[in-house]
């Protein structure tokens, strides 16, 4: 178990990192504003379970494959964008928004936005890479497992990240559903969950690799 001092840094990097706007946000901010605070939610939670499983990969070494092998890489990172794009083709093709609905207005389960949010992030290498990067500098071997230490920094990483985007959550969906009372700005928050999606597939396939 690290010890609180430790700790301590290690939250203030998390807030530092979580609060500065990234695809992560982006997502989570879109997604609420398209479809409620629920959504917003199961997004996050989404997210954070994938950050669980980037914490695994990194306490057992599968990260590394990223960086001895860069043709996995680049196969996680296409497939990412490739998933990225497809939500993007979904969400433009959709006819209206959640708080008002059309018939051509497909009616995402919570269950399936949370898999969209966890597929999202597990399919995106360069967390992987941040995991393996950032979590060994607060690890203290002589203080027991490695990979329940790793597991306590995600579980931090993921507690400041469900403050932080909480906010982010209660303010866009508000904006939302008040964009979606006025009948000429009705699509706006699909039109911007499209966006994004897309931007999110065009960085990760055409952004710097490393």
């Amino acid at each position: 178990m690290p010890d609180l001092s430790t700790l301590g840094l290690f939250a203030i990097a998390c807030l530092a990192l979580t609060a500065t706007p990234g695809p992560d946000m982006l997502l989570i901010a879109s997604r609420s504003a398209s479809q409620g605070r629920a959504s917003g939610l199961a997004t996050y939670a989404g997210i954070a379970a994938g950050t669980y499983c980037h914490a695994l990969a990194a306490a057992f070494g599968l990260s590394q494959l990223f960086l001895a092998a860069p043709i996995a890489y680049d196969i996680v990172r296409y497939a990412g964008a490739a998933y990225l794009a497809y939500l993007a083709w979904k969400a433009f093709r959709s006819n209206g928004t959640a708080f008002a609905p059309v018939a051509g207005l497909p009616r995402y389960s919570q269950g399936r936005i949370f898999r969209q949010g966890l597929l999202t992030n597990l399919l995106n290498p360069k967390m992987a890479l941040f995991v393996l990067a950032l979590f060994p500098q607060f690890v203290q071997p002589q203080a027991g497992s490695v990979a329940a230490q790793i597991l306590v920094l995600a579980t931090v990483l993921n507690l400041i990240g469900l403050v932080v985007n909480g906010l982010v959550i209660l303010t866009a969906s508000r904006i939302g559903a008040a964009l979606s009372r006025r009948t000429r700005f009705r699509r706006a928050p699909q039109i911007l969950l499209g966006t994004v999606f897309a931007g999110l597939a065009a960085r990760l396939a055409f952004g710097s690799q490393r």
